[in-house]
């Protein structure tokens, strides 16, 4: 399997980006060191907006014009989905627990929020109540989600202390979903969004942001 083909990569304006998402101009990114968020210029690799979250942002997806951040809380690193507005803040009225208390990347369809369960190896669908109306199985760990048209493109593995990573596509039509490896990641990345014409990925532990082609 061939090797993803990088185009970027940069250094994170902050240590362990752990969390991505792409709003049509301004990369998100979210820290697990300083657990907080950042709005990223992608053109001049600058920071113009941060904020603290409510706990370890995890995961990040664009809803329109809001965020909607995955946090792990508490002592217990407890998984909740919370609602950030740019240039604003966090709403701490907005509290979606994660099912199963599990649960770290998050999705967007532009109906349904979707979870990504790591070791689980499932990626949920759920309602506006945060209840679980799907469940899709996939054959591998999940560390990275984003939804591109109809697809879910994924960012898995099976041996996470490993650099054997994959982008792996997702047609979520079919009762029974069509799941595919497209293309090897050689890094342990972090995250997935889309903007348009190329992947982003977190290289965490190198501190490190990554941009790649999208695989024809």
């Amino acid at each position: 399997m061939k090797n993803i083909t990088e185009l970027q990569r940069l250094a994170s304006p902050a240590p362990k980006p752990q969390s991505l998402a792409w709003d049509g101009s301004t990369l998100w990114m979210g820290s697990r060191e300083t657990r907080r968020i950042y709005a990223i210029n992608p053109s001049a690799w600058t920071v113009g907006w941060e904020l603290a979250a409510p706990g370890t942002p995890w995961g990040i997806t664009c809803v329109g014009s809001e965020l909607r951040v995955l946090c792990g809380e508490s002592a217990e690193d407890n998984r909740i989905i919370r609602r950030c507005i740019p240039g604003q803040g966090f709403d701490l009225n907005f509290k979606v627990p994660c099912p199963d208390d599990s649960g770290s990347q998050l999705g967007w369809d532009g109906r349904r929020l979707h979870v990504s369960q790591w070791y689980p190896k499932k990626v949920l669908a759920l309602g506006t109540d945060g209840k679980i109306e799907r469940v899709i199985n996939v054959p591998h760990g999940i560390c990275g989600q984003v939804f591109v048209g109809d697809y879910i493109y994924l960012v898995t593995t099976d041996a996470e202390e490993t650099a054997d990573y994959w982008l792996t596509r997702v047609d979520p039509r079919p009762a029974t979903p069509v799941i595919e490896d497209l293309i090897r990641i050689p890094f342990a990345a972090r995250a997935l969004t889309f903007d348009g014409t190329n992947f982003w990925t977190n290289h965490r532990e190198q501190n490190q942001i990554v941009s790649f082609a999208r695989p024809v």
